[in-house]
């Protein structure tokens, strides 16, 4: 009952089958409230018609998956495999992202159930094949946390946040059997390639592999700058081109890590400044009624330092 709905009703059934015989309907938040035990008293709660009222419920979500990968499920989910979804994860991670930056509690909604979905795919696929399914990766979460947080389940303490940290790396590290070949070879695992960079510069600097001010963080980003332009003057051959560019791009996040910002938050900010712009773009082309490909790039450029001037 615990599953259904506050004002769901239900009935209380005082003597059944007796001359005494008393029914009482009720809603459940009323159940306490209203029941006098005995032994002489049930309830009956009827079965569920609408099915919405169980939208909340785990179980109903695990099922909704599962009917959608099976014999008659949709032909796209059934076609799923743990590589077809990758991109789909990736996409609405970062549309979650969009949404906590926008602080769109609606939209925050949205995005985590996409999130989730994700989740319940890649563990459905996993119950399919016979690998794995939802209940072993919940088991396995709950057990890291209360493994990895000792100084609430256990008899550790950590009075701050760094202490926090440190113990967490010990215990990930025992967990790992310390068989660690390099300090580098866990770090920024599974990020996106900008933070993945920031994250290994982070740990080199740990051990004092770091520049102490920025002033030869920028003449590395110049050098950089230069030997990109060599590259794209003379020979102009692609891979040796996205060599220096991948080069001069780590040296950017290596700047970025100095000044405590983060390149994929930075860069996030800076492609939702460029749309905001393009459509502003689009609409003052709409209002000449004209479209944006009638117009000249310095035209175009006008309207542009329009929408910066405008705080765009």
């Amino acid at each position: 009952m615990e599953k259904l709905p506050d004002d769901y009703e239900v009935y209380i059934v005082t003597a059944a089958g007796s001359s005494e015989e008393v029914i009482k309907k009720v809603p459940l938040y009323e159940l306490d409230r209203e029941m006098e035990l005995s032994n002489l008293t049930s309830v009956y709660v009827p079965p569920v018609v609408n099915e919405q009222i169980l939208y909340k419920d785990f179980l109903k979500l695990r099922g909704i998956i599962s009917e959608l990968r099976g014999p008659n499920g949709c032909p796209w989910d059934k076609k799923q495999t743990h590589q077809t979804l990758k991109k789909y994860l990736i996409e609405e991670s970062y549309e979650l992202l969009e949404a906590i930056d926008n602080d769109d509690i609606d939209h925050m909604i949205e995005e985590l159930g996409d999130v989730l979905l994700q989740v319940m795919l890649h563990a459905q696929i996993g119950e399919d094949e016979g690998y794995f399914t939802i209940d072993d990766v919940i088991e396995g979460l709950s057990a890291k946390m209360v493994r990895r947080h000792p100084h609430v389940f256990g008899d550790k303490t950590a009075e701050n946040e760094a202490e926090v940290l440190k113990n967490w790396q010990e215990i990930k590290e025992q967990e790992k059997g310390g068989a660690v070949n390099s300090m580098l070879e866990g770090a920024g695992k599974g990020l996106p390639n900008l933070l993945k960079a920031y994250e290994l510069q982070k740990e080199a600097a740990k051990v004092g592999f770091d520049w102490k001010t920025v002033a030869p963080i920028l003449d590395k980003v110049k050098e950089e700058i230069d030997e990109l332009s060599e590259e794209i003057t003379g020979k102009g051959i692609h891979e040796d081109i996205q060599l220096e560019y991948g080069d001069l791009l780590f040296a950017l996040v290596n700047f970025a890590r100095h000044y405590d910002i983060n390149p994929e938050e930075a860069l996030n900010k800076a492609n939702r400044k460029f749309m905001r712009r393009f459509a502003f773009i689009e609409q003052k082309a709409a209002e000449n009624g004209r479209s944006v490909d009638d117009y000249t790039l310095d035209e175009l450029d006008a309207f542009w330092e329009e929408a910066k001037t405008g705080g765009l």
